[in-house]
């Protein structure tokens, strides 16, 4: 059931968290402008543009959301959380923003927000001291309520669907440039429900051992891998955006025998790390169950990036699925499983679902076919 304009829920319980979290850190305000925590806390994404939107939340006051007059009809306003002071063109917001921090000693700013506004508000706040707004937000971010869980369930169906159109052929590849097949499965992700495209990385060939290949003229031809990893952004009923974010490779012909043993090497690889997801195991171990896998077939050296990254309201987020990050998995936390084998001059596979912890383990988000397609 759609939500009405102006339901506070879930956004009346961020704030309460939020809130409670300052407390903890000592944060007397927090300001956020553009970037992923203002539409995650309040429902409205800031244009990114040289007039200053900020939302304004004192630990033990009112918020305030501070918006140039041109956009605020943009804003759904949710009184109960936040009264909305539209600014005019002759006006300074940054003094407003000012005037609304008042004497606060510390406050948090979006960790996003243009360096002149940042620059701007020191100087009209020479008595506080500003940190990051991630400091606030990053731990409560990385943890997904049901509703964002269903979010990005949802996004990730999307996303299946496109996914299966390219293994089952619909999604013609030899004969049309990179380029034009990631503009396809755009639009796919668009008719699937999609609202914004975020990336869409098609590479062939000797191209797929380039794991961030941007998408050019090299046309796909016979005999070759294809790999096509893309994502997108689904709004959710209360106007807040949630990403898909999937890879799967397609052999273009018969793939030889040692490709198959490859890919196979990289679908046990992620099978390993999905089953050490559980509450309470640290983000790196589940590293390094892929790593495990892939350095002991012999190719350690061509694994050459994280096993994954949290996905919410941003592509890239907390938890990060990286050596290193031995922090324990909770039940909540949504993100990518996606290792990869890179041979440079011949191809590269990855292979990428979103994965939720659960009690117990962890739930796939992605449930189109792991195997390598071929077309």
């Amino acid at each position: 059931m759609l939500r009405r304009a102006g339901d506070v829920s879930p956004f009346a319980d961020r704030f309460d968290r939020v809130r409670a979290r300052m407390v903890e850190l000592d944060v007397e305000v927090l300001c956020l402008s553009v970037g992923a925590d203002l539409p995650w806390l309040c429902g409205y994404e800031a244009m990114p543009l040289e007039r200053l939107t900020m939302l304004v939340v004192p630990v033990d006051g009112s918020a305030t959301l501070v918006v140039p007059g041109l956009e605020a009809p943009r804003v759904t306003e949710r009184p109960e959380l936040f009264a909305l002071r539209p600014w005019t063109e002759t006006e300074d917001p940054v003094a407003i923003v000012a005037d609304l921090v008042g004497p606060a000693v510390s406050v948090a700013v979006g960790d996003r927000t243009w360096a002149r506004f940042v620059l701007d508000l020191q100087a009209a706040l020479p008595s506080s001291q500003f940190v990051r707004s991630s400091s606030v937000t990053e731990a409560l971010r990385a943890v997904k309520d049901d509703h964002e869980i269903a979010a990005l369930a949802a996004a990730a169906v999307a996303a299946d669907q496109v996914a299966t159109q390219l293994q089952q052929g619909d999604v013609v590849l030899v004969g049309r440039t990179e380029a034009d097949i990631s503009a396809d499965l755009g639009r796919r992700l668009v008719d699937e429900g999609h609202q914004r495209v975020n990336f869409a990385i098609v590479a062939a060939g000797a191209n797929a051992a380039s794991p961030h290949h941007e998408p050019g003229a090299r046309v796909v031809g016979p005999d070759e891998v294809v790999l096509c990893d893309f994502g997108a952004t689904m709004v959710d009923d209360n106007g807040v955006g949630y990403c898909s974010d999937i890879t799967r490779c397609v052999w273009t012909g018969t793939p030889p025998s040692e490709v198959a043993e490859v890919y196979g090497v990289l679908a046990a690889a992620q099978q390993a790390a999905f089953d050490a997801v559980a509450p309470g195991v640290a983000a790196s171990v589940v590293d390094r169950a892929a790593r495990d896998v892939i350095s002991a077939a012999g190719f350690g050296d061509r694994f050459v990036h994280r096993t994954g990254h949290g996905i919410g309201v941003e592509e890239h987020e907390e938890p990060y699925v990286v050596d290193g990050n031995d922090a324990p998995l909770v039940v909540g936390n949504a993100f990518s499983i996606e290792p990869g084998i890179y041979l440079p001059g011949r191809y590269g596979f990855r292979l990428e679902d979103i994965v939720v912890a659960v009690e117990g383990g962890g739930r796939r988000l992605n449930e189109v076919d792991r195997s390598l397609a071929v077309r």
